[in-house]
């Protein structure tokens, strides 16, 4: 139990949970950008591992970190494009459709990696992004310990968590997005083009889960493995819903996942040895998620709108 608790006031432990929550941030500020215009986005699994596969391959093929971050954006933003035009003018299911996205941009990333490198069984490394040394922390105890074992896309999505907060509560354009997520009728009225509104939410947002991924290769892994995101999409989904839908709180639950995550490896390498299985420790964030999404869904105030197709002049 003391070995237990030194971890959890360990600064390795905590610098070890917020590189799982990264790529969690990004992905559920993806979605709630999508779902706040009022428009489910189930695409995410296969955006996040598209995004993963370009950013690395961009880097691979020469270009620097940065480019690589740019590439994985733009190709999200075609995604979120393609389930824009399905669900938003078309007015397609929503489900049917990011299931769809989801099966294409996995299998075209595959695809693409296997175009490229049809004979390498072992993934090529790149030169990763190097932790971000900030000298004004580094004297910080704990937090400078923590904070300095980030890169600068962990930097990255702390800012986008406040960029998309104040865009939401503080701008014109926040307004708009939240009144066609709520009443798109009435946003209508107020002249909000409301199909180009949701069309650019979604590319925003399938950007920002493509950087997610990215994250995966770009500064955990440095490489590109076939099924690497794991599942992680489904999971920023379910913490769009822990969070309300407000930035705050999904850095909250991301971060909060991430702990339970990094916690089951440390209990895999402090028990595992005794001969308990490693799928029981791998079950726990997971379990432990499902338990805090069950406590706060009943609280949640959902996006009117969400998921409802809207046809220009109904009322």
């Amino acid at each position: 139990m003391d070995g237990m608790l030194d971890l959890l006031v360990s600064a390795g432990f905590w610098a070890a949970a917020l590189r799982i929550a990264t790529p969690l941030i990004l992905g559920t500020l993806g979605a709630l950008v999508c779902e706040r215009s009022g428009v489910l986005n189930l695409g995410i699994e296969g955006i996040m591992t598209a995004g993963a596969m370009t950013g690395w391959l961009v880097v691979y093929l020469g270009a620097g970190l940065w480019m690589g971050v740019l590439a994985a954006f733009l190709v999200g933003m075609a995604f979120g494009l393609l389930h824009g035009a399905f669900t938003v003018p078309l007015g397609l299911s929503q489900h049917v459709t990011g299931i769809g996205i989801t099966l294409l941009a996995t299998a075209l990333a595959y695809f693409t990696y296997r175009m490229i490198l049809p004979e390498t069984a072992s993934p090529p490394r790149i030169e990763p992004f190097p932790p971000l040394d900030l000298p004004f922390l580094s004297d910080v105890p704990f937090v400078g310990q923590v904070l300095g074992q980030q890169t600068a896309l962990t930097w990255l999505a702390f800012a986008l968590v406040g960029l998309v907060a104040w865009i939401l509560y503080r701008t014109p354009l926040g307004l708009a997005l939240r009144a066609v997520g709520e009443n798109p009728a009435a946003a209508e009225a107020q002249g909000i083009d409301v199909y180009a509104l949701r069309i650019g939410a979604i590319m925003a947002g399938s950007g920002l889960m493509a950087i997610g991924g990215a994250f995966l290769t770009m500064s955990a892994f440095n490489a590109f493995f076939f099924e690497m995101v794991a599942g992680r999409g489904w999971i920023c989904i379910a913490l769009v819903v822990f969070a309300s839908w407000r930035p705050g709180k999904a850095l909250l639950g991301a971060l909060l996942f991430g702990a339970f995550d990094a916690f089951q490896v440390r209990l895999q390498q402090e028990l595992g040895a005794q001969g308990i299985p490693y799928q029981l420790f791998l079950m726990l964030p997971y379990l432990l998620s499902i338990a805090a999404l069950i406590a706060v869904s009943r609280r949640a105030a959902y996006p009117q709108a969400l998921m409802i197709p809207y046809r220009k002049g109904e009322r």
